[in-house]
């Protein structure tokens, strides 16, 4: 396991923008290399991260189908998540400190489920298959991780699929939730690990909203580049 820098507080924003996080950490990464990863981004604000370090690492992008289940009134702060094939991931820690009842809860599930549903048909329409993990060491890669709920959930959708060792990056993520989610990455890595965290946004100093246009763009480029370049194309 590895982890990045402790103790950092931003005054300004560790980063300009996650293209940038995204070649710090893949600075980070190159270790991985002989080990062939295919890397993952969590959508929509993990793919630009992601695509640099698939540049990087000359590796195949894709991503991994998680939806957050936000505490209502305050959707940023997560309770929990789900992920394609049926995965659930909850912060029993999360739900009981924002009053979050099994109604609410299951709610919530049915929602993002739906969004789930529906990208994944997206997906399809567009004559995209999921690379294959069968037997890959997988690079997970967010923005950043907070809770860690999104994260465990993705996890645990890499390992049904078949994946033989999981790693999870982020450019920032605080020292509880990496301690939390060493059960379920074989390895874990960021760039900063703050005691005192608030939220993801203030490391970077354009946090602006990732389009769905990009994440098609940056997949296609995937596709047509640092992917290919290595034999990894689909």
């Amino acid at each position: 396991m590895q982890h990045g820098t402790a103790g950092d507080v931003p005054s300004v924003g560790a980063f300009a923008d996650r293209a940038d996080a995204g070649r710090r950490l893949a600075a980070r990464l190159h270790h991985l290399g002989p080990a062939r990863p295919v890397v993952l981004g969590l959508p929509r604000g993990g793919v630009p991260v992601a695509a640099e370090v698939a540049r990087v690492l000359a590796a195949p992008l894709d991503v991994v189908l998680v939806r957050k289940l936000g505490v209502p009134g305050r959707p940023e702060l997560a309770v929990g998540a789900v992920g394609e094939g049926g995965v659930r991931v909850v912060n029993e820690e999360v739900r009981r400190a924002a009053h979050v009842d099994a109604h609410t809860l299951a709610t919530l599930e049915s929602h993002e489920r739906d969004v789930l549903d529906r990208q994944a048909a997206e997906a399809g329409s567009r004559g995209r298959r999921p690379v294959p993990l069968e037997g890959r060491c997988v690079l997970i890669v967010d923005d950043g991780i907070a809770t860690g709920s999104t994260a465990a959930a993705a996890c645990a959708v890499v390992r049904a699929r078949g994946a033989c060792r999981v790693v999870l990056a982020a450019p920032v993520a605080p020292s509880r939730s990496l301690a939390r989610l060493s059960s379920v990455a074989d390895e874990l890595d960021a760039v900063h690990v703050p005691e005192g965290f608030v939220a993801i946004g203030q490391w970077y100093r354009d946090f602006s909203q990732t389009t769905e246009a990009l994440v098609w763009a940056l997949l296609s480029a995937g596709d047509d580049g640092y992917g290919r370049t290595h034999g990894y194309h689909q």
